[in-house]
């Protein structure tokens, strides 16, 4: 199929509610290491990893390798039996787990795998209720977490959730969106108004006996908002005073994203009861996993099933992929290249006013853009232009926020400070066109 057939086909076949980001979509032949080619042979340098999919590089020939040999050896068998690469895999997770994940007697923490991180935040809510007997859930404000009808429900976005009835018994708390901070307060002044308010919410709209509290470290979809070094600590406090587990969303946060630690909420010093994550951890390859406590794991009483979740393709991948973040020490290459990649976007931010703020850790980054600075009123429209101009400089960016004025970058934990100079290089002409005059 030629291009505009697929496009065609592509609108023609697919339900429309799939989304792109250009005016026209950008169809892809093509990819290896941190570059993409579209159907006409244009090479892009991919900043955005497949939305911080892409952990280690497109086709990464070390990881491929072995998902060929396993392959031709075995394909798939369900959960129905036992076999050498799920459970390996469990035990590599288990192994770098954060320490306070091991029970009193010992026990590591233990897993259950499925295809995407929407699966693994139901399994961990369904976890947390079979072992506190409870049911409500908070949530965060500008969070995302997946797509199914729970995903939606705690996810707090009304363009992301469709098809209205959301679930029963679950509150959204205030985020640390410092920015844009819903208490008009700022920065440490505050003392982090935001996450002592989590306790009013629960003793005002909950019954005040709760199953959990779930949150990314970063908020994804949200733009990449980054809490306080305190926030998370304080909120754990609260949360586990009436009776709920803390489930920490990795799907975009772990595998070294963050830089250094192997998973984002260790950053914040604090040890979840629940983990779950996805995307990054197979490098492209479907997969979510959810980590719980032994005790938390073991109230899961009768029966469950992933047909395809762990399967023998999927966690060979994964495991190839931390044995290679490990081997080429790619935790460490995040916060050394994240660090370079900030400093050269606060120097864009100093050339170009429609940068409010630069914000993010690791190679988990992003620009919110504003109209003016100091009303701070978003700039969606020259965002969407701005995603136009990347495109035309062949430099690929993710876009996200509550308004759809933040850029979005991650990408792969392999790039190097060369990469970065190019791409910024790009991104300062993608600023400088949607800056000039019209006509």
């Amino acid at each position: 199929m030629n291009k505009q057939e697929i496009l065609l086909a592509h609108k023609t076949y697919l339900f429309p509610a799939v989304f792109h980001y250009f005016s026209e979509p950008l169809v892809l032949a093509k990819a290896k290491d941190q570059y993409v080619w579209d159907a006409d042979g244009n090479q892009y340098l991919d900043f955005f990893g497949g939305i911080v999919t892409v952990s280690v590089g497109h086709c990464n020939e070390r990881v491929n390798e072995r998902v060929r040999t396993q392959l031709d050896r075995l394909q798939h068998v369900s959960t129905a039996f036992a076999y050498e690469p799920s459970v390996a895999l469990a035990e590599k997770l288990s192994s770098i787990a954060p320490a306070g994940m091991t029970g009193a007697d010992g026990a590591p923490p233990k897993l259950f795998f499925t295809n995407s991180g929407t699966e693994a935040n139901e399994t961990a809510i369904m976890a947390a209720r079979c072992y506190t007997g409870a049911a409500e859930v908070i949530a965060l404000r500008h969070s995302y977490h997946g797509r199914s009808s729970l995903g939606m429900s705690l996810t707090a976005h009304a363009s992301w959730k469709i098809g209205g009835s959301p679930q029963p018994g679950i509150v959204h708390a205030h985020n640390a969106y410092c920015y844009r901070c819903p208490f008009g307060l700022t920065y440490p002044s505050c003392e982090v108004q935001c996450a002592k308010d989590t306790e009013e919410l629960i003793r005002t709209t909950t019954s005040g006996r709760i199953a959990a509290f779930i949150a990314e470290p970063v908020q994804g979809v949200g733009g990449f908002i980054t809490p306080p070094k305190e926030y998370f600590g304080i909120v754990a406090e609260i949360v586990r005073k009436y009776g709920g587990l803390f489930i920490s969303d990795e799907v975009q946060t772990a595998w070294g994203r963050t830089g250094g630690a192997w998973f984002g909420i260790e950053q914040w010093g604090v040890t979840p009861d629940i983990m779950t994550s996805a995307k990054g951890l197979a490098n492209g390859l479907p997969i979510g996993m959810t980590m719980a406590r032994a005790e938390v794991a073991n109230a899961m009483k009768g029966m469950t099933i992933s047909t395809f979740g762990g399967n023998p393709i999927a966690t060979t991948a994964a495991k190839a992929v931390l044995d290679f973040i490990e081997e080429k020490n790619l935790r460490a290459n995040t916060v050394e290249v994240g660090a370079y990649l900030r400093e050269r976007l606060l120097e864009l931010q100093e050339k170009h006013e429609l940068i409010g703020d630069v914000r993010g850790m690791g190679l988990l980054l992003a620009m919110e853009l504003v109209e003016d600075r100091k009303t701070k009123a978003p700039a969606s429209a020259a965002t969407n232009r701005l995603m136009e101009a990347a495109r035309d400089q062949r430099i690929l960016l993710g876009k996200g926020g509550l308004y759809g004025n933040v850029l979005r970058l991650s990408p792969p934990m392999n790039i190097a400070k060369t990469d970065v100079d190019e791409f910024v290089r790009c991104l300062d002409r993608a600023f400088t066109a949607v800056a000039a005059p019209v006509g």
